[in-house]
């Protein structure tokens, strides 16, 4: 499987009484896919995952493949503390039919490098599909090192891609240099620029959720148009946004809020998580509406 484009990890919305409100999900997908990104992820960080029950996300993974059917790949996140129940999940991507799972490290049981590949085996023998690694040692507190990557390599030939999050420059060298069979996919936004220009032909953004356009617009730069000059000036547009989401500390709010602003319904978050106040509100909005202004001036859309 080849991982090219803008692949969006949808949001979760909510109900008021803080149930999964299965509808608007279903308008979130089908908004991403006529917004034309190029493949969609569910269960992922974004998502919300570590707040859902497993039957929760089993749920929503039967939904994601009734309303994207083959429009789009779809790939189901099998993040959890348990390898057992990341088996379970990637069993039931497997029996929709998804067409790739996402594979991170289990969170606080902090495994070497050895027992994370062997989770990842085992995830992967459940799936016996297409698998994107997830390397986000800022949540996990553990990396992904050039031992982890021989061991599953040489073990199973379902490791494709990975979704490098770890917002290291070494290990995106590491990766492109030592690795180059498992495709890069950016998932540290604000070096999406350095990925593309190292051979990345993904970005897995979550800003994508709300501003599709944009994010789409600057991988088509580095990657179709191969025009550096056009994409380092819509990251720039883009760098307020990405500054944001990382210093405000309330990422996935922001990402929902932005949805919000989009049209979407979504609902809040789940606890412990709380909304944005009504300054950070603001904030975000004129950020969204100057990079849009910005961004259709770069690519002739204004």
């Amino acid at each position: 499987m080849k991982f090219e484009g803008i692949y969006t990890p949808a949001i979760t919305p909510l109900q008021d009484n803080g149930n999964i409100d299965f509808a608007a999900f279903a308008e979130v997908l089908e908004y991403l896919i006529d917004a034309k990104v190029h493949g969609i992820i569910i269960g992922g960080s974004t998502g919300e995952y570590y707040a859902h029950s497993l039957s929760e996300r089993i749920e929503l993974i039967k939904k994601a493949k009734d309303v994207i059917g083959g429009k789009l790949p779809l790939v189901v996140g099998t993040g959890s503390i348990r390898t057992e129940e990341s088996v379970e999940l990637a069993k039931a991507a497997k029996a929709v039919g998804a067409d790739a799972v996402l594979i991170g490290t289990p969170p606080y049981a902090l495994p070497d490098e050895e027992e994370n590949a062997r989770h990842a085996l085992a995830v992967d023998r459940a799936a016996d599909l297409p698998v994107m690694l997830y390397n986000y040692p800022g949540r996990m507190n553990m990396t992904m090192g050039e031992h982890f990557f021989q061991t599953v390599t040489t073990h199973s030939k379902n490791f494709v891609a990975i979704k490098e999050s770890s917002g290291s420059t070494m290990q995106l060298h590491l990766l492109a240099c030592r690795f180059p069979d498992i495709q890069l996919s950016c998932g540290w936004d604000d070096m999406a620029l350095e990925f593309f220009a190292w051979g990345a032909t993904s970005w897995v953004c979550a800003g994508s959720n709300f501003l599709p356009q944009e994010h789409i617009a600057l991988y088509e730069a580095c990657v179709l148009e191969k025009d550096f000059d056009k994409g380092r000036r819509i990251m720039q547009a883009m760098m307020p946004l990405m500054d944001f989401l990382e210093a405000a500390g309330k990422f996935v709010q922001s990402i929902k809020y932005g949805c919000q602003l989009a049209g979407l319904v979504t609902g809040g978050v789940r606890l412990p998580l709380l909304a944005l106040n009504e300054q950070q509100q603001e904030e975000l909005a004129q950020i969204i509406k100057t990079l849009k202004h910005e961004t259709s001036l770069i690519t002739g859309q204004a």
